[in-house]
């Protein structure tokens, strides 16, 4: 039986289209943008839960990465602590089951988790080791505070704090530049892909012409 129909599951499925288009047409640069997005809303986020540049505990990180899904909608739980990281599990995302529509969110959690970890204790090295979106049961995350070979994952480090009474989600110029570059070599990209396709329509229907010619 689908979901019955709510301002939170619209949003939800809206959002994820957009999300699945920004991907077809960025390509590879999407996962980028969704990060960046991430890194600013987890410092936005973490003014609910104390001053800026406060050092918390293991505990204390874990209990406010968890209460952070949780409140947008997440099901989220702590499964381990340790000195040296912490290990997160869910069983339901904030999108849905509209995740599936566009993964790539998934960077939304782990650039919010890393960010967090990189401003709170100095590192963040983040693994999502499952993900709903990508047909697991359930998420699996894992994250480090101190660089490891262990396993792999997004490393967050020595990332930019908003000043005082400044807003993250006024973005520096040199942020909205690198990001337009990337957007114009897609652009660019996308033409020349479709410049190749016609060269390639052309020298097909010059080798149907031949053919239809000798027969």
């Amino acid at each position: 039986m689908s979901s019955s129909l709510s301002g939170t599951v619209f949003l939800s499925k809206l959002i994820t289209q957009y999300a699945h288009l920004h991907e077809r047409t960025v390509g590879k640069h999407a996962d980028e943008y969704i990060s960046q997005l991430g890194i600013r809303t987890g410092e936005w986020v973490e003014s609910f839960y104390g001053e800026k540049n406060e050092q918390w505990s293991v505990e204390r990180y874990a209990e406010v990465i968890v209460d952070i899904k949780n409140s947008i909608g997440g099901l989220f739980r702590i499964s381990e602590i340790h000195p040296d990281k912490v290990i997160v599990k869910a069983s339901g995302c904030p999108f849905g089951e509209v995740v599936k529509d566009a993964p790539h969110l998934c960077m939304m959690t782990s650039s919010v988790f890393g960010g967090i970890a990189s401003r709170r204790m100095g590192y963040g090295k983040v693994n999502l080791r499952k993900r709903i979106a990508k047909g697991d049961p359930g998420c699996e995350v894992v994250i480090y505070f101190h660089p490891t070979d262990e396993e792999e994952g997004h490393v967050y480090e020595n990332l930019p704090i908003t000043p005082s009474n400044g807003n993250p989600f006024i973005w520096d110029e040199e942020a909205i530049e690198s990001l337009g570059e990337e957007l114009r070599k897609s652009d660019e990209m996308i033409l020349k892909l479709l410049d190749e396709l016609e060269t390639l329509k052309k020298e097909v229907d010059t080798l149907k012409a031949e053919k239809a010619t000798k027969l």
